[in-house]
């Protein structure tokens, strides 16, 4: 239950009794998860690091929030389908774009683009929160594939830096929807 209301309009408001329908999993609630454990946080190269918020395996897609202490580069990649991004500090961008993301920009990164994610030396580190949908295809330095990353590489990096740092490769388990 939420904290009680006290001079709220609906404070006299009763919940919805039985609010999931049969066989749906519960929601994800996590308090600050920009601001966590940083053991929550996963090495994505040697300057970013990965907070998974969501995951599915079945639509190979998941939420995290991206974490730069100073600058970093993740690689240049491409991808065949549609990014979301919220930058909630720092600064980020794209060396193949003429803008730079900070803190309480958007970012809609279309189907079918390549790019090398930066983030920038600034007074914050770089945090930023995506929704990727399918895999991210690594690019060599004239735009080859070179390999791919998807949402079941993903979960095995999870589990397996989990399981190593004492958090338990079965937290996972509680961000699959």
């Amino acid at each position: 239950m939420p904290e009680t209301a006290t001079t709220e309009f609906w404070r006299d408001l009763k919940p919805i009794e039985n609010c999931f329908k049969p066989g749906v999993p519960p929601e994800i609630y996590m308090k600050d998860p920009a601001n966590s454990d940083e053991r929550y946080f996963i090495p994505l190269s040697e300057t970013v690091l990965s907070r998974p918020m969501w995951i599915s395996p079945q639509r190979n897609m998941w939420a995290d929030i991206l974490w730069a202490k100073k600058a970093g580069l993740v690689n240049r990649h491409y991808h065949p389908h549609q990014i979301f991004a919220y930058t909630i500090q720092g600064k980020w961008g794209y060396l193949e774009h003429d803008w730079t993301a900070s803190k309480g920009d958007f970012v809609y990164e279309t189907p079918g683009e390549g790019h090398t994610l930066v983030a920038y030396e600034s007074d914050e580190p770089m945090k930023a929160f995506f929704v990727v949908s399918g895999p991210l295809i690594w690019l060599d330095e004239t735009g080859a594939s070179v390999g791919h990353f998807d949402v079941h590489d993903y979960i095995a990096l999870a589990r397996g830096h989990y399981a190593a740092n004492g958090v338990g490769a079965d937290y996972v388990d509680t961000l699959l929807r």
